[in-house]
């Protein structure tokens, strides 16, 4: 068995928004990695989907040592459900806080039922999920958390005030627990895409191009323009750097807010 694509048997990892995007793609790298994957979500079928996905990546590669590929739906916002659904579970190793969503608003036209929710859903959710793990964690001595952040956490983006904030208050628990956790076996780190081709992305896109007189093609040059790359990251992208956090290896890397996002943040 390759011991690098194994570094993490028997390791039980929780994928929040694991249905599609970053969250498929990083489950996938921690199958990979020989994780023993737990996908939650809000949408029952679209985790299912991705659990039959992962079935096959799993038998396919014969360097896996994963186990039980499962999936529970919950939203993570809802203080009682994430109880529930984190029971259900069992113990965590390795939470992967991915679930989010983002809406643009001038911030004149941001009323409170938009901001709550950017809030619910981007920093409840993520404190929500954590504070169920974190005991566990503390017992056995070990874990892991990633933050899937965003490089809105780390600079502002116009007509996003809400989500930018959302963010931005990631990153700050993120630290935060980082400095409680330290000296006990547990790393607590964010990564933050930039522009991301996931369904986010597209909703970004198709926002912009109802809104204006601008085609997809001049609402995807807007996006870009602050890219050095002039590219969108790739979800493996930052799975990649979400299973790298996960790893042995990266034991010493706590309180980190990695940016992916082809130089845009440095």
């Amino acid at each position: 068995m390759n011991t690098e694509l194994s570094g993490l048997a028997g390791k039980h990892a929780v994928v929040t928004g694991g249905g599609s995007g970053i969250g498929a793609a990083t489950a996938a790298a921690l199958v990979r990695a020989g994780a023993r994957v737990t996908l939650m979500g809000r949408d029952a079928a679209r985790l299912a989907a991705q659990r039959d996905a992962l079935s096959v990546l799993d038998k396919s590669d014969s360097t896996s040592a994963a186990g039980e590929l499962t999936c529970i739906t919950v939203d993570v916002a809802r203080e009682a459900a994430v109880i529930a659904a984190f029971e259900q579970a069992g113990p965590v190793d390795i939470l992967i806080n991915n679930a989010g969503q983002a809406q643009a608003a001038p911030f004149t036209q941001t009323d409170m039922a938009l901001w709550q929710r950017m809030l619910d859903v981007n920093l409840t959710g993520v404190f929500l999920c954590t504070r169920a793990v974190l005991p566990g964690m503390l017992e056995r001595g070990y874990g892991r958390i990633v933050n899937i952040a965003s490089t809105a956490g780390q600079i502002g983006y116009a007509y996003v005030a809400a989500y930018c904030a959302a963010k931005h208050g990631v990153i700050g628990l993120t630290r935060s627990l980082a400095l409680e956790v330290a000296a006990k076996g547990i790393t607590v780190n964010a990564v933050c895409p930039g522009y991301t081709e996931t369904e986010l992305l597209r909703a970004s896109l198709d926002q912009i191009t109802s809104k204006t007189s601008r085609s997809e093609k001049e609402a995807r040059s807007i996006l870009l323009r602050n890219n050095p790359q002039q590219r969108f990251v790739a979800p493996d992208e930052v799975a990649n750097a979400a299973l790298w956090l996960c790893m042995p290896g990266s034991a010493a890397i706590t309180g980190q807010s990695i940016s992916v996002s082809g130089g845009e943040v440095t």
